[in-house]
């Protein structure tokens, strides 16, 4: 199913008494949103075998020193999300982080698995998304200006 915002214009009488009670003004009404799914009327692509990767990135600098990967909303929605179950995606929406499996099959080295606590996906700053991933550029597999291409695999349940 795919996922998208839900946004919350309108408060409660109850949430807006207790707004009330805690300051003198009523404009500090909190605007809020979920995650929910909808009905997808267009499947997924189908992923094509040659060319499976969704997401492409050509690394900077800052990516490279923080060991982040940044993603943008739109490719995080339709690439990741759609294929997450709604309770992981209102955690990293609401700021958690969750453990991933990353499958690095760089041609050079030969496919290598990183799982582990610095392996991560996460929610960035500005509606963007990040990939922790210091492993993978820490063991120089990863310098500015290389190109990433990456996508979520739904049988293993692992980045590749």
């Amino acid at each position: 199913m795919r996922k998208t915002f839900f946004y919350k214009f309108f408060v409660t009488k109850a949430e807006e008494e207790e707004v009330a009670k805690a300051s003198s003004s009523i404009t500090n009404l909190p605007l809020r949103r979920e995650v929910i799914e909808i009905r997808d009327f267009y499947l997924p692509p189908e992923p094509d075998l040659a060319n499976p990767w969704r997401i492409k990135k050509v690394m900077n600098n800052t990516d490279v020193l923080i060991g982040k990967l940044v993603l943008m909303h739109n490719d995080v929605f339709e690439h990741i999300f759609r294929f997450w179950s709604l309770e992981i995606c209102n955690q990293v929406v609401n700021g958690n982080k969750v453990y991933v499996p990353i499958w690095d099959l760089t041609p050079k080295v030969g496919p290598v698995q990183y799982q582990n606590e610095s392996i991560y996906f996460g929610k960035g700053l500005c509606e963007t998304y990040v990939l922790g991933w210091l492993d993978v550029v820490r063991n120089d597999r990863v310098s500015p200006r290389d190109e990433v291409s990456l996508y979520w695999d739904q049988k293993s349940g692992t980045f590749i």
